[in-house]
């Protein structure tokens, strides 16, 4: 396919504003295999292809914007993942990054727990299948209603995160005349190197019971007295994206200490300590993230020293990554639309989807890089910021990369790595219609989750 150039903006690295942005690569046409999918290549057309399917083909069949997910890569790593930690470890797949009835099945096949945070993500886990007892239930506010719901399908855990809580449950279980098995998730103090808003281990913030001035033990002896709770272990979330394990040795150490203490007071060693999860993917191909199994020694290697020096037996290890899995193994591909260069600055490219879909941008000033997927280029690389269709000036789907200078309207593009908390995260504003996820695996791909229509806006308008 050729395109005819078009008038651009600043195109060479010397005469590039400053920014946040890396300087192009040698050959725009390569793909970074960091920030893609296992299966994603370019084909003898240069066309970018997944699980053995062009785009031009996906695009043309399910429509842009979409997400389209690897299944066989998302199912690799849910293997390393289990693989890595073992039998002696629980992995949960915190199911707020992406959950689907066919994602519940995934993880269920592959051997993975499943962690909650909502009723709605309650039912679809079990009504995808999943089993209660390896499902966990987190939030910082469960309504009532989602307790009941929790205690009534029997989930393996209740992560406690209040003082309120801790009697809200223990009530609900008891009028059920059950044993509800819980954990009290702590915040340690940790300064997570995050972005503010998803550093979740520091005390002014609305998750967990604080280690500081013993409310973490406190909580404890409440939760010990309710005959109605069994009280089964610590757990700690310190944040996400991160990258650095210095902090989880910290929050690992302060949790161990608690453990120690709770033995010490109440002769009880708790079996279980959950070090949540956070781990960070390639956004960009500055980023650098570890594989699961050295992520995997190095929790294990905390813990184990850390209960040594306590004099404490090791309790079991559960790990919560979700981002980690299913982040890399999906791109959204967009169609590009209006081209602006801005002399001596940048040039803005359009797309038909935008903060709708991907809202991580403009919420976190999150990082993303781009390709040109629906065709290789020779062109010269030009600066550009890839924006969408919504009447923000913060609609910004990248905020700096760089694409081949030829870019024309109707040209395929696609950001890779957006997995997680792209659709999860994706709103109706400006009456948008959400993406579909579309699963491909071995030269087949299918819808798990369809595009909205203009009807299913209008079903919920009743006014």
């Amino acid at each position: 396919m050729s395109r005819s150039a078009h008038p651009a903006g600043p195109r060479h690295a010397d005469v590039l504003p400053e920014g946040h942005y890396s300087a192009p690569a040698a050959d725009l046409n390569v793909l970074d295999e960091k920030v893609w999918s296992r299966t994603v290549t370019r084909d003898a057309d240069g066309a970018l292809t997944v699980g053995g399917i062009a785009v031009a083909r996906l695009a043309e069949e399910f429509g842009t914007p979409a997400y389209f997910l690897d299944e066989s890569d998302f199912r690799a790593r849910c293997r390393a993942w289990a693989d890595a930690f073992g039998a002696d470890a629980d992995v949960f797949y915190a199911g707020k990054a992406f959950l689907s009835r066919a994602v519940v099945r995934w993880l269920k096949e592959e051997g993975l727990n499943l962690d909650v945070c909502s009723g709605g993500e309650l039912t679809t886990a079990l009504d995808a299948g999943m089993p209660a007892e390896r499902i966990a239930f987190h939030g910082n506010n469960k309504t009532v209603a989602e307790i009941e719901r929790a205690v009534e399908a029997g989930v393996g855990r209740i992560v406690l995160d209040s003082f309120q809580e801790i009697v809200r449950v223990a009530h609900v279980a008891r009028r059920h005349g059950v044993r509800q098995r819980v954990q009290i998730r702590v915040t340690v103090g940790v300064e997570a190197h995050t972005h503010e808003f998803i550093a979740t281990a520091h005390e002014d913030q609305k998750f967990g019971i604080a280690l500081a001035d013993g409310q973490a033990a406190e909580a404890v002896r409440r939760a010990l007295a309710l005959d109605a709770l069994e009280l089964v272990g610590v757990h700690s979330h310190i944040g996400s994206q991160i990258f650095d394990m210095a902090g989880f040795e910290v929050s690992a150490r302060r949790v161990v200490q608690l453990l120690a203490e709770i033995r010490d007071e109440h002769g009880v060693e708790l079996p279980e300590i959950d070090l949540g999860g956070g781990l960070g993917i390639a956004y960009t191909s500055e980023d650098d993230p570890r594989e699961p199994h050295e992520i995997a020694k190095a929790l294990t290697d905390i813990v184990s020293r850390e209960c040594e020096a306590a004099k404490l037996r090791t309790p079991r290890i559960s790990v919560e990554p979700g981002r980690a899995i299913v982040g890399p193994t999906a791109f959204t591909l967009y169609e590009v639309g209006t081209i602006k260069p801005l002399e001596g600055l940048r040039t803005y490219v359009s797309v038909d989807g935008g903060m709708s879909d991907n809202i991580r941008t403009a919420l976190y000033d999150a990082e993303y890089t781009v390709a040109l997927v629906s065709r290789t280029s020779d062109a010269e690389p030009m600066l550009v910021r890839v924006v969408g269709k919504h009447c923000e000036s913060g609609d910004i789907v990248v905020k700096d990369a760089f694409l081949p200078a030829d870019l024309a309207p109707g040209d395929l593009i696609a950001v890779p790595a957006t997995g997680a908390y792209c659709r999860s995260m994706a709103s109706n504003y400006n009456h948008a219609l959400r993406p579909p996820v579309v699963a491909v695996r071995d030269g087949e791909a299918r819808v798990i989750v369809r595009r909205e229509t203009e009807e299913d806006l209008l079903r919920l308008d009743v006014g």
